[in-house]
């Protein structure tokens, strides 16, 4: 069920949140960490919606930290603490995992995030699938530009690596013209099914 994979992509991030914060709060100067709050998931057989999640309100002004798509730019993302030390968690959590798995859709009240996605690499990571769509990766390795928190976890720099990928696959490219082509194409019939990885991956 929905319900069933909702908790579970949450709690999932909300083990990696757990771990980030051990790693982050030690270092000198990094301050508060985001935090992602638990759901859980009560069972009401009396009722026709059997399960439900039960979630803490969060009070206060809801921003969404992370973007889905490359067109939606939230400036609170790039200038505020909270979005930047969450860019920082996607960035730690896509090194974890050698770029399997990105928390995506970060959002909340200052430090405190709900709501999150898992985006995994079709074949899912330890056995768990994420539910947002494999795009989501390419999206985040593309426009993530590390800032002072990301040095301070030491996070490798995304963009030296996506640039020494074009610069091996243009020098194939002239062997093949179309190949470059095809693979652009590719994200932008991927991200179109929104959220949801649809049957067809």
């Amino acid at each position: 069920s929905v319900v069933l994979q909702e908790c579970h992509v949450q709690n999932t991030a909300r083990e990696y949140a757990k771990l980030y914060a051990a790693e982050a709060e030690p270092l000198e100067g990094f301050g508060e960490v985001p935090e992602i709050i638990p759901i859980f998931l009560i069972h009401r057989p009396a009722n026709n919606i059997p399960y439900a999640t039960v979630e803490e309100e969060l009070v206060g002004e809801f921003v969404k930290y992370s973007v889905k798509d490359g067109k939606e730019v939230n400036f609170l993302r790039r200038d505020s603490e909270a979005g930047q030390k969450c860019c920082t968690f996607q960035h730690w959590v896509y090194e974890k995992t050698n770029g399997n798995l990105l928390v995506t859709d970060l959002q909340g009240v200052g430090m405190k995030l709900t709501d999150v996605g898992i985006a995994t690499l079709a074949k899912g990571y330890k056995g768990f699938k994420g539910n947002c769509s494999f795009s989501f990766i390419e999206q985040f390795r593309a426009l993530h530009q590390c800032n002072e928190y990301c040095e301070m976890l030491g996070l490798k720099s995304l963009r030296t690596t996506h640039q020494n990928q074009r610069k091996a696959t243009s020098t194939k490219s002239k062997n093949l013209p179309n190949s470059s082509t095809v693979k652009k194409m590719v994200p932008k019939k991927a991200r179109e099914p929104r959220d949801f990885i649809s049957s067809e991956h």
